[in-house]
């Protein structure tokens, strides 16, 4: 039986398709077998020793890949970090995952002679680990295995029939599932990876529908709001033609110009914790829900969806329940065991289920409506982001004496953050606040608001009045 792992996975192409391109940027490209020497060059700087994960703090390059490879191949997890977060966040991230190496661009260069090394990576082994916000306070790390990225790969090529003349797009940071995808979807699946610069990928739509026609790009996954960008857009590279839609629900507006070209396009659905998709939904010509968004689908190859209700039975079709997940794709758990391990649940027959924490229904033909979360976790430019976790931050600020976050939505049913707190002192600046929160936060879960008061309203029991806090509204 086939070694289920990424690297065996990837080796496998570079052993049939050397000489194909692996990964490109702009003026300069990776063969399988360059891209495989690199991985080995790479992995004998720190093979004598036995670690259990590795950090990657890199900018998106060739090297970067390399690095993911040659850490997975020693039989490591790596810990991916955008140089950008917070210094404090990554060093947390770090420590916890118990990462004794960091790689970084200055660790990748004049590297020495590649030699062939032995992979050490197992089925079972722990591929990578993730970090969401969770509700302690602290990110907590999803820990996925080698054969879960193995299963979803080959579900991916099951759907899409992604091969050796297609090349996928890199756009997403390294921290979240997506990238997972671009990356592994491609390489696994013996296409090309194509990766923009920080300059592209920062600039504009433009700029980067420009690369996309440099390098042939045919497959674009990412967040809905880059698809609805494009809708505005009206100017697309020859040769694209799958849009895949993640992280967030997307709407009928959101593509309305995109439907009517011979694009294909799917909506996806699927937490971290199941490595990156549990369902897809093919749009094309499908008509929106009630709501204005679409269905998520029917389960991925390998993986099994069904909507339960409290006690863990299933619902009819039709009612509302918690959508949970089994199957191969599941997540070993958390790292550290924090409170939210619960929602991993072991079945009779031994498998994992995660309990995703979204409601939905099941639609007449089979697929998967998604309708709201069960707690306070929402969804900002298709990141997770724990209010609680914000709010814990808020409150370590030496410029607050007491603060809560809570989460609404625009007209869009977009989600946004307010921050509501008593200040410490009369001198008490916003932008000492803001600057607190980046220092601890990803940009993306620093509140859009941030209100003075005299005092957080209370009920009766004590707890926040939550109907006494004035709204702020985000008008699109």
């Amino acid at each position: 039986m086939d070694k289920r792992t990424i690297y065996s996975r990837f080796h496998q192409w570079a052993s049939v398709h050397p000489d194909s391109i692996a990964v490109a940027e702009d003026g300069r490209s990776a063969t399988y077998r360059e891209l495989d020497m690199m991985a080995d060059a790479i992995m004998s700087k720190f093979y004598t020793k036995r670690y259990s994960a590795v950090g990657i703090v890199m900018r998106h390059s060739i090297e970067m890949i390399a690095a993911m490879l040659a850490i997975v191949k020693s039989g490591a997890a790596y810990v991916p970090a955008e140089p950008s977060l917070p210094r404090e966040r990554i060093d947390y991230m770090m420590h916890a995952a118990g990462a004794e190496l960091i790689i970084t661009d200055a660790y990748c260069r004049n590297l020495p002679a590649p030699q062939p090394l032995a992979d050490r990576s197992v089925p079972e082994g722990v591929a990578y680990i993730l970090y969401t916000s969770g509700t302690s306070g602290r990110p907590k790390g999803v820990m996925v295995e080698n054969h879960s990225v193995a299963n979803y790969t080959e579900a991916f090529e099951h759907e899409f029939h992604i091969g050796p003349d297609d090349v996928m797009l890199q756009y997403s940071i390294c921290s979240f599932d997506i990238f997972v995808e671009e990356v592994f979807s491609a390489l696994l699946n013996g296409s090309t990876l194509a990766i923009p610069s920080k300059e592209i990928h920062e600039g504009s739509l433009s700029a980067l529908m420009d690369f996309c026609g440099r390098h042939g790009v045919t497959v674009i996954s990412g967040f809905p709001y880059l698809l609805a960008d494009m809708n505005r857009y009206h100017c697309y590279p020859g040769k694209l033609c799958l849009l895949i839609s993640g992280g967030d629900v997307i709407r009928a507006s959101y593509i309305t110009w995109l439907k009517e070209q011979n694009f294909v396009i799917y909506n996806t659905y699927g937490p971290s914790e199941i490595t990156v998709c549990a369902t897809y939904f093919r749009i094309d010509n499908a008509e929106p829900l009630d709501d204005g968004t679409y269905p998520v689908g029917k389960a991925v190859r390998g993986v099994d969806v069904k909507i339960l209700d409290d006690e863990l039975t299933e619902v009819p079709d039709g009612e509302t329940g918690e959508i949970c997940i089994s199957g191969e794709g599941v997540a070993q758990g958390y790292l550290g065991n924090p409170p939210e391990q619960i929602n991993f649940v072991t079945c009779g027959d031994g498998t994992r289920m995660y309990r995703s924490g979204d409601l939905g229904y099941r639609l007449p033909d089979g697929g998967i409506a998604f309708l709201r979360r069960k707690d306070r976790q929402v969804m900002i430019l298709g990141r997770r982001v724990e209010p609680e976790e914000v709010e814990n931050v808020l409150n370590e600020s030496p410029c607050v004496e007491r603060g809560v976050v809570r989460a609404y939505t625009d007209e869009e049913g977009l989600a946004y953050l307010t921050a509501y707190f008593v200040p410490s002192h009369k001198n008490c600046q916003v932008s000492r606040i803001k600057k607190f929160l980046r220092s601890r936060l990803a940009d993306f879960m620093v509140p859009e608001f941030f209100v003075r008061m005299d005092e957080i309203p209370l009920t009766v029991r004590g707890k926040v009045n939550d109907r006494a806090l004035p709204v702020v509204e985000l008008v699109p």
